[in-house]
């Protein structure tokens, strides 16, 4: 990638995902793999499912940016929905620390994505699904916004989720 100048929105967007992310890693702090795959609540998510998920709709968002449409596409078939919903848990053969780690190499390439894409105006049509409005567009910048929104509310469910797990709050 090349190198651009860190304007100010630039900054803004880094910062505000570091803020969020770190929310969502603190709320597995000290937890063992099997607190982070128990249900807590009536929820199906569990915490060690939600980091999985965040870091995965980071990287396909981020490949978006890069590839266009494909990279968002619903599945196209019914094992396309199983493998989807598997990557809102932790299975059997995961690890929490595996899969913060995982999450923290996909931060890293959208921090650079974020700090070196030539125009964060360049945009891609977004794919045909029932949640996205037909012949709708994303700007990279949109996305990266999108990437915030979405690590912000699932620290919110992770802060629930880890609650009702010990009692531990991330902040109050």
């Amino acid at each position: 990638m090349t190198s651009t100048t860190l304007t100010a929105e630039r900054a803004d967007l880094l910062e505000a995902l570091a803020t969020h992310r770190h929310l969502l890693r603190f709320t597995v702090q000290g937890l063992t793999d099997e607190q982070a795959r128990q249900r807590t609540t009536a929820s199906e998510l569990t915490l060690g499912g939600l980091i999985k998920h965040v870091a995965l709709t980071e990287q396909n968002w981020a490949r978006f940016v890069v590839e266009g449409p494909a990279a968002v596409a619903p599945p196209a078939d019914p094992s396309g929905y199983e493998t989807w919903a598997d990557a809102f848990r932790l299975l059997p053969d995961e690890t929490l620390d595996g899969v913060l780690a995982r999450y923290a190499e996909v931060a890293a390439r959208t921090d650079d994505l974020v700090r070196t894409l030539p125009d964060l105006d360049a945009s891609h049509p977004l794919p045909e699904a029932p949640w996205f409005p037909p012949g709708a567009r994303r700007s990279a910048r949109r996305v990266f916004l999108h990437i915030v929104a979405e690590t912000a509310q699932h620290a919110g469910h992770a802060d629930i989720l880890r609650e009702s797990l010990d009692g531990q709050k991330s902040m109050g």
